[in-house]
């Protein structure tokens, strides 16, 4: 497991609409992350509204993130779920399928869609990805999605002509 993600950012003042969408399955570990990420962007990101939608399972969180897309048209997305590996191949055809229309997606609708959809192979990766304190995916996540905002903020400003922006 990387412990090297990148710095933190720094907050934003901006109103952003966020939307979390995150599986209810294996819900003690989604939980830590939703927790870790909504404490996270309260901090870097005082003033965005944050919206949770909990859909039954990975599989579902790509049908959600577009409707919600579609619908609300938030500035950034972030996919909460913990796929754990059994016997069997479907955990890793369940996490290759929503990665794919994740990423997809994001490209289609030009809107950063933060994938923290794990797929792990122990309850212990899990929980140490989840619910740790000193790595957890749930901050990461809300970091990124910090980074995101800000870059896209600063790429519209420039393509804009607004150089005022380019150095925020």
């Amino acid at each position: 497991m990387s412990q090297h993600s990148p710095s933190r950012p720094r907050p934003i003042q901006d109103r952003v609409s966020i939307a979390i969408v995150a599986s209810l399955y294996n819900n003690q570990f989604v939980q830590g992350l939703i927790d870790a990420g909504r404490e996270e962007l309260e901090e870097l990101a005082p003033n965005a509204s944050i919206t949770v939608y909990r859909v039954p399972g990975a599989f579902e969180i790509p049908v959600c993130s577009e409707l919600v897309l579609k619908s609300t048209k938030p500035d950034v997305v972030i996919a909460f779920g913990v796929i754990i590996r059994g016997s069997t191949e479907h955990a890793d055809l369940v996490g290759a399928s929503v990665t794919d229309a994740l990423q997809q997606m994001a490209v289609r609708h030009v809107t950063p869609i933060i994938h923290e959809v794990l797929l792990v192979s122990t309850e212990e990766q899990a929980e140490a990805r989840c619910l740790g304190v000193t790595i957890n995916r749930g901050t990461e996540a809300a970091q990124t999605a910090v980074n995101m905002l800000s870059l896209f903020r600063k790429m519209c400003a420039s393509f804009a002509g607004n150089s005022a922006l380019e150095d925020a």
